[in-house]
């Protein structure tokens, strides 16, 4: 299967040429495209070197599958154009989520809305992703009404210049050095918490809170469910985690909820109080599951439940759930 990896050279794209060796994708041909800039720069893919190619040579390569991760205005220019040519694109972009014409795809929940007339396929956002994972085997026992999230989300969300910014910051307050760097946040990230990812809206909210809202109403198919969200980026690296609020319409065993946890797709429990055991973005970096902990009621609600969820924002926020997707396609003849 001839495969494009448009971003190649980005902080995603790097991670999904990385998933797509890791799961054995079957790659017949590789075509790393990206801006015009780094056209020529040589990428590796399972020890062969590849050179970066622009959009319209990718396209003349004619890839069966294009995962995007080249930011929301190269994928409202790119994607149709591919898609014309007969190419389905993964985008991991906000460009396409809530087109009302374009899948929005966690596979573990939604895979079967998939046909193969859909040329864009919408890749959610990585806070949703690890979120409703967790949600959905609890969503259909017991029905969720609402939910309230924070998350607490890892600098590579952000992309290379923030990563460098950390470490900069982390240098010069560790060992009282001066690295160059860029600043990709407004404030310093070492030492601190910033309580806004992406830009505010006029209803107070950041457009990622809004992203939580409206595409978990889309992937679970149920416009019913309420949620609000506060999305805040904290100075590590590896994984976003979220504590995370569901109020559901009937009440529920705990004893349940652990055990449809531990048996939902692509979910690992980790949640040992006597040993301190709990989901960390350090064990959850270059992980694929989202993991929960914490799994506890809420006392101050009636059927109201409390969990901690986390994972690597880079793989199952990302790279891995496009990958999935692809898998999705080629096993059920769609691509």
């Amino acid at each position: 299967m001839r495969v494009a990896v448009v971003g190649a050279t980005g902080l995603v794209g790097t991670k999904m040429l990385q998933v797509l060796a890791e799961r054995n994708f079957p790659v017949s041909e590789l075509i790393p495209v990206a801006s015009e800039r780094s056209v020529g720069k040589e990428v590796e893919f399972k020890g062969t070197k590849y050179k970066v190619v622009g959009m319209e040579a990718a396209i003349a390569a004619k890839p069966n599958v294009a995962l995007f991760s080249a930011g929301g205005g190269t994928s409202t220019e790119w994607a149709p154009k591919f898609a014309a040519a007969g190419i389905t694109v993964v985008d991991n972009s906000s460009a396409w989520r809530m087109d009302p014409k374009v899948p929005l795809v966690v596979p573990e929940i939604n895979a079967d809305v998939l046909t193969s007339n859909d040329k864009i396929i919408a890749n959610p956002n990585c806070s949703t992703i690890q979120m409703v994972v967790a949600l959905a085997p609890l969503h259909k026992a017991y029905n969720a009404k609402r939910i309230v999230v924070s998350t607490y989300q890892s600098v590579t969300g952000t992309g290379v210049k923030a990563v460098s910014q950390l470490k900069g910051e982390r240098l010069k307050e560790v060992a009282g050095k001066e690295e160059g760097y860029e600043m990709a946040y407004k404030y310093p990230i070492d030492l601190n918490v910033i309580p806004q990812i992406d830009v505010f809206l006029d209803n107070g909210y950041t457009k990622e809170e809004m992203k939580m809202v409206n595409e978990t109403k889309k992937i679970m198919r149920d416009d019913a469910i309420r949620v609000t969200a506060t999305t805040v980026r904290i100075p590590v690296m590896g994984g976003h985690s979220e504590a995370v609020n569901i109020e559901f319409e009937n009440d529920f065993d705990l004893a349940e909820v652990r055990h449809l946890l531990e048996t939902a797709p692509g979910v690992v429990v980790t949640d040992d109080l006597a040993n301190q055991h709990y989901p960390m973005p350090m064990d959850a970096h270059e992980k694929d599951e989202v993991f929960v902990g914490r799994i506890r009621r809420d006392e101050s609600q009636p059927n109201a439940l409390n969990l901690w969820v986390v994972s690597d924002n880079l793989r199952k926020g990302a790279a891995t759930n496009a990958v999935q997707i692809a898998e999705y396609l080629a096993a059920n003849n769609l691509i």
